[in-house]
């Protein structure tokens, strides 16, 4: 529900022959307001809209009415009622904010996303436009102005913990994981009880190695799951992480989470079916394997192995449905590397960089020896123009695996996006010594076109050197 945004006493006069303010728009207005904030919403909806048809033009009463309105959960009317307001006021920042915050409401972001940006034009510290268009942007993916945001919105000082715990998820997601555990202290300060900054600085603490911190997190947090399997998930996989398994497991028993058991031997799930159903589910024809693996998942309903076979299948065909899938998986086997691994490559392929990221960095922090993981991690740091951060994830990849002809490529274009010509130079050089013309083709092309510019930009002395000083400088 919008909350009663302003207490307004319009500059107007007018008659009152009666006086009893039964003509006085702005009397009606003020007993309008004074119901509005007893919680009386038809009655305050009544005067407001006796003060409109004494003055059709009162900006202030079609505000207060829209929000109303939406208490009201009249929401189509309360639409109405804000575009009038702002059609009467145009100037004034609190109809943008209220019409942005409905929109946020009903799912319709990009709408709202525009009178949340005029709401911030005309009044910079409107922070109620500030937290919503904060979560706007991070919801798509935009992490670095979801923190310009939420760090201007933290600098009210009676900012709500949900402010501060978006702008946490987005320091987190921008890698600066200093700055997100401050964020979460001041969660905590607000609302000791918030299972979410709980369980995001547990996380937190066992990537620093503070095992011993994040446990009496997960300890604070358990008592607030309340059914919540999702997170019963987080819990029990942050156990696991923190080298707790018997918690993980009792928290596990008690939320009713399916840990799937393996074989003694370690080998794979059984599945129930028949043998040609089998064999059709590891067919080579991508298609028919599909069909054969949805309908062993109708037999075996609760398998995680399946869901994730087929949020492979669909990886790049049907991303959304992949994601679906994984997400599935995960559900069962949250402590499993490689379902999340699985669930960060089908965020790439959906484009979603900055959630591939996120969940990357987790396994890779709980598997530091899993090389899907570092080289996906590596394919969204690149996209996300994070070329430092990427750099560090190659050098990783190359020592792994050092015929992998392509990671020069990368790791001359990623020192070329950063201006560090010289190194560049040098990777695309080796690059192209072993590059294989029927594979890496396009790669030559393009690094062929390219070596004469390079060569000229370092004869003038243009661009940047990293030094031992400041090996981060970009």
């Amino acid at each position: 529900m919008l909350a009663l945004l302003c207490s307004i006493t319009p500059a107007l006069a007018q008659d009152d022959p009666f006086g009893d303010g039964s003509s006085d728009p702005v009397k009606l207005f003020e007993r309008g307001q004074s119901a509005h904030s007893r919680g009386e919403l038809a009655k305050a909806l009544e005067f407001y809209e006796e003060a409109i048809k004494v003055k059709p033009e009162f900006a202030e009463a079609e505000f207060q009415r829209a929000v109303a309105l939406v208490g009201l959960n009249r929401l189509p009317e309360a639409e109405t009622g804000f575009k009038r307001s702002i059609e009467l006021k145009k100037n004034w920042a609190m109809p943008y904010a209220g019409l942005g915050t409905l929109l946020v409401r009903l799912d319709r972001d990009r709408e709202a996303e525009t009178y949340l940006r005029q709401a911030i034009k005309l009044e910079p510290q409107n922070f109620l436009a500030l937290r919503l268009l904060a979560d706007v942007r991070y919801r798509a993916g935009d992490h670095k102005e979801a923190l310009e945001l939420a760090r201007a919105a933290t600098k009210d000082e009676e900012a709500p913990a949900s402010i501060w715990l978006l702008r946490a998820l987005t320091e987190r997601a921008t890698a600066d994981n200093a700055a997100a555990l401050i964020s979460l202290n001041h969660v905590l300060e607000i609302d000791p009880g918030n299972l979410s900054a709980l369980l995001e600085r547990a996380e937190l603490q066992i990537a620093a190695g503070k095992n011993e911190l994040a446990v009496n997190d997960l300890k604070l947090a358990e008592p607030l799951i309340k059914g919540d399997k999702g997170n019963a998930s987080r819990v029990v996989a942050a156990y696991e992480l923190a080298g707790k398994p018997d918690d993980a497991r009792r928290v596990a028993e008690v939320e009713g989470l399916k840990r799937a058991p393996q074989s003694a031997s370690g080998g794979g799930l059984k599945v129930v079916g028949t043998p040609e159903e089998i064999d059709a589910a590891n067919s080579d024809d991508p298609a028919i394997a599909r069909k054969a693996l949805e309908q062993l998942l109708t037999k075996n309903p609760d398998s995680a192995m399946l869901m994730a076979r087929l949020g492979a299948a669909y990886r790049t065909v049907d991303p959304p449905r992949s994601l679906d899938y994984y997400k599935r998986a995960i559900a069962i086997e949250p402590t499993n590397p490689d379902y999340a691994t699985g669930y960060g490559s089908a965020l790439l392929q959906a484009r979603r960089f900055p959630e591939a990221a996120t969940i990357l960095h987790r396994v890779i922090a709980a598997a530091p020896d899993n090389y899907a993981a570092h080289a996906n991690f590596a394919t969204a740091l690149y996209e996300l123009k994070q070329f430092r951060l990427a750099l560090d994830e190659y050098a990783w990849l190359q020592k792994a695996k050092p015929d992998l002809v392509v990671l020069d490529y990368f790791i001359a274009t990623a020192h070329d996006s950063l201006g560090e010509y010289g190194e560049a130079l040098s990777a695309y050089e080796n690059f192209l010594a072993r590059a294989d013309g029927k594979t890496n083709q396009l790669e030559i092309d393009k690094v062929k076109l390219r070596l004469p510019s390079i060569r000229r930009q370092i004869q003038l002395g243009q661009g940047t050197k990293r030094t031992a000083a400041n090996p981060n400088k970009n």
